[in-house]
């Protein structure tokens, strides 16, 4: 008897293993923990369907799910509107840069760009700004001549740390309502979705295929 726990639990981890192969998640202790908070909400209440507005009259629920990403992104685009009001800052993607800039360290211009899931024109676009302000510098590196290596400034810094509080309650309000527990299901939603879209992206296919290419190759494997 004092081995069934024992039991229990790697059998809750090897099918945390497998799902999380399925959809290319990483296997640590955190994603474990948001796996099993979502196993463990499904398991104890059975939440009834929720409706939406022409469900009767045949509205998928991947319709519903694609207007709701829409109307989000407008509202944390809102949000970080406010969040820069009367700063230095012209776009939201100026701070998301420098923020990434100072938690993972000096890195490359592509490094940089797919961080922000960016095409290249628009990324080197925001670095563009970034050195002009003098919020980032860069030198060529090291191991490859052709890349540059982009660093945050002193100046980037104190910028940012001024606007921090501001972003801060930004980042607050866009995660509305949502209980404790609700935002971590919710973590381990975005994060699956993520990483089924990331590699589709980073792929670059091409855009007059892309639909059934996705279709065919991806959803069909995952389904």
């Amino acid at each position: 008897m004092r081995y069934r726990l024992f039991k229990d639990m790697v059998d809750l981890l090897e099918e945390f293993e497998q799902d999380a192969s399925t959809v290319g998640s990483p296997v640590n202790i955190d994603e474990f923990k948001l796996w099993l908070a979502v196993k463990v909400g499904h398991e104890k209440v059975v939440e009834p369907e929720p409706d939406w507005a022409g469900k009767g009259q045949g509205r998928s629920a991947d319709s519903v799910i694609n207007t709701l990403f829409v109307h989000l992104n407008r509202y944390a685009k809102m949000y970080s509107k406010a969040a820069i009001q009367g700063s230095l800052f012209s776009t939201q993607e100026e701070f998301i840069y420098l923020i990434n800039l100072r938690a993972f360290g000096a890195m490359t211009k592509m490094e940089l760009i797919k961080l922000n899931i960016q095409e290249k024109p628009v990324g080197m676009q925001i670095i563009s700004r970034l050195l002009q302000q003098g919020w980032v510098e860069q030198r060529t590196s090291s191991t490859d001549k052709r890349s540059k290596i982009i660093t945050l400034t002193d100046t980037g810094l104190r910028v940012l740390d001024a606007q921090m509080p501001k972003i801060r309650q930004a980042t607050q309000i866009v995660a509305g309502n949502l209980s404790h527990q609700e935002k971590l299901q919710l973590i381990s939603l975005l994060h699956k979705l993520d990483n089924f879209h990331k590699p589709i992206f980073e792929s670059k296919k091409d855009s007059m295929d892309l639909l059934d290419t996705v279709l065919q190759d991806y959803l069909t494997l995952k389904n």
